[in-house]
């Protein structure tokens, strides 16, 4: 996972010292916004000067599925309200990613914390690293932006093997895929998305009431 936050970091710490900024600044705004994707739009909306009031509804709206991460993501394990709001503000989709899965539920919370800590000093770290050595970049270097979609790509492949063959996920994401793209191709990725929820919303009302056996998948 910090192997792959390095060009991440790089990335967005060469980008704010071009966009004209302090090589400072990338570097507090990971430490402190940690916001990954939003901070790449807070870029442009600073070096713009955008009113406060958007930038306020921009972080909301690309930061609001935090709010379901929160739903499920293992805070009771963690002890101490000072851990407590550590993990809640470092929670991020990488390290819901990673206690979501099956393996994780034996996991004790230290172990999270210190998951997240190390999450979030690999962001600070390469974004500052990114802004002090941005100029020894070159324009040509090709693949960082990459990085973020490989990211996601290696963790939707672990949470596959977690399923237990239960091929209809996929196969539901896939086919909420296949209908947004000939429905509506300039909005695929939310339509796809609003499908694939749905459809999980769907079935998981279909099999509330069917008993468990002991062989069935596990669903979240």
């Amino acid at each position: 996972m910090g192997l792959g936050f390095l060009p991440l970091g790089l990335a967005f710490g060469a980008l704010a010292a071009r966009s004209g900024l302090d090589w400072w600044w990338a570097g507090l705004s990971a430490a402190l916004v940690y916001g990954g994707s939003f901070e790449f739009l807070l870029i442009g909306m600073v070096t713009a000067a955008a009113p406060p009031a958007s930038i306020a509804v921009t972080a909301f709206l690309v930061n609001v599925r935090h709010v379901f991460y929160a739903l499920s993501f293992p805070l009771h394990r963690v002890r101490g309200r000072l851990g407590k709001a550590y993990g809640t503000y470092a929670l991020s989709d990488e390290a819901y990613a990673l206690t979501a899965g099956e393996r994780s539920r034996s996991w004790p919370g230290p172990r999270i914390l210190w998951l997240q800590l190390f999450m979030h000093l690999y962001w600070a770290g390469s974004a500052t690293a990114g802004a002090l050595l941005g100029t020894l970049i070159p324009d040509g270097v090709t693949g960082l932006d990459f990085a973020l979609t490989a990211l996601f790509t290696v963790l939707a492949l672990d949470a596959l093997r977690g399923l237990r063959g239960d091929l209809p996920t996929p196969l539901l994401a896939l086919l909420s895929a296949l209908i947004a793209r000939v429905l509506v191709p300039g909005q695929l990725l939310p339509v796809a998305f609003a499908l694939f929820t749905a459809g999980l919303l769907v079935r998981a009302a279909a099999t509330r009431n069917r008993p468990m056996t002991g062989e069935e998948p596990y669903r979240a």
